[in-house]
């Protein structure tokens, strides 16, 4: 028997239940951040110095952690009846006990076995605050309530990358941090379960249309081009310019001061002017910015180039807000996930090649292919079609 979409409706929520969401929504995402701030700011140096890897086996590593999307996608399917927030709540807890495994990790083999388990968490975790942030929103106010859940990240990561330069400048060793990062995930797990329990992914399929392949190729091209950024652009400072970790630290303290500024009124933005002009902009100058990693070899310009990039990266949310408008409530989550999949198809293979490519020609073609990456996600919104010339009722195709 086919299932109308209102069968699956979420049921509608009162103001105070709207308030008390984003509020715990706001602190869970803030704690996620600080506990990555704590992997993503200490991950390189960490890796080069303590664990003594090449660039080789941090590509390989990035691509058995990246595979966990993969799997995370068949774990929402198995878990699709069950309350977002308390999905949410199981896998941060997954989470923490992974991140916090880097301070017992006395070799590369360990390493990858630990950051399976805190990405595989993580994954499953990654499309619910977009999906819980869109159902908790007003009307009309989508982009602002995603930007402002944004914005709660980047405090949450600044906030992270500020104590640990102050411990790192105190004489801490790397180690005894990522215990701190296992703390973090703990509370953003306790505070995931405050947030109203009515807010569930319903239908119980995972839904492919062919109206949104658009979509699916730009999430496959962004994740070709971030982990690109993710493998290599900290690992260059650290192994050819041999950058310091308080440095690392300071450099991304910048970045997320600027997100905290930045988010917000670039949700504004998405919501007045639309997304396709927001992506084009956002490719166009992704694409610059890996040729610049090819090219340049002033490390001060390096250090501003890594700043901006990052900070570009807040653009990117324009793809959550065009499914919002494109796709009904009952398959937001579904579609966001797809999107995850398709990100992280891109996000296994890449890292890969990215590190052959570093070890046999040079690292500056490890990100010629992140701008090729970045070329291609020009043309590809560059046809992105506007809602209204999109068909009332699609051709459906389920998985």
């Amino acid at each position: 028997m086919e299932t109308t979409p209102e069968a699956f409706s979420i049921p509608p929520l009162s103001p105070e239940e709207r308030r008390r969401g984003v509020v715990y929504l706001w602190v869970a995402v803030w704690a996620v951040g600080f506990a990555m701030a704590i992997q993503m700011g200490l991950n390189a140096n960490f890796l080069q110095e303590d664990i003594g890897v090449d660039g080789f086996q941090i590509g390989l590593l990035e691509a058995v952690r990246e595979s966990c999307g993969i799997w995370a996608l068949l774990l929402l399917a198995v878990l699709a009846g069950m309350s977002e927030s308390v999905v949410g709540a199981a896998m941060l807890a997954v989470f923490a006990v992974g991140i916090g495994g880097y301070a017992f990790a006395p070799d590369f083999r360990s390493v990858v076995a630990v950051s399976i388990v805190w990405s595989q968490g993580l994954h499953v975790w990654m499309p619910l605050p977009h999906s819980m942030a869109m159902a908790l929103a007003e009307p009309g106010r989508t982009g602002h309530r995603l930007g402002q859940v944004g914005a709660a990240g980047s405090v949450g990561f600044g906030m992270g990358l500020v104590v640990s330069y102050a411990l790192d400048a105190s004489g801490m060793d790397m180690r005894p941090m990522f215990l701190l990062a296992f703390a973090m995930g703990i509370v953003a797990a306790m505070a995931c379960l405050r947030i109203p329990r009515k807010i569930s992914t319903r239908k119980p399929r995972f839904v492919f249309r062919k109206r949104y392949w658009r979509y699916y190729l730009l999430c496959f091209l962004e994740g070709w081009r971030k982990q690109i950024f993710v493998c290599f652009a900290a690992f260059l400072l650290v192994e050819k310019f041999r950058t310091e970790v308080g440095v690392m630290l300071l450099l991304r303290i910048l970045v997320r001061a600027i997100g905290a500024v930045t988010s917000p009124r670039v949700g504004r933005l998405i919501d007045r002017i639309g997304e396709r002009p927001v992506l084009f902009t956002y490719y166009v100058c992704l694409t610059a910015f890996f040729l610049g990693y090819a090219m340049i070899t002033s490390r001060p310009v390096l250090y501003l180039l890594f700043v901006v990039d990052n900070a570009f990266f807040v653009l990117g949310m324009a793809l959550n807000t065009y499914v919002n408008k494109l796709v009904p409530p009952h398959e937001r989550t579904a579609t966001l996930s797809m999107g995850v999949a398709m990100n992280h198809l891109a996000a296994v293979a890449m890292p890969l090649v990215g590190g052959i490519l570093w070890v046999k020609l040079g690292y500056q073609w490890a990100f010629v292919t992140g701008a090729a990456a970045g070329m291609l996600s020009i043309v590809a919104v560059s046809f992105l079609p506007k809602l209204q010339e999109l068909p009332q009722e699609p051709e459906n195709m389920t998985v």
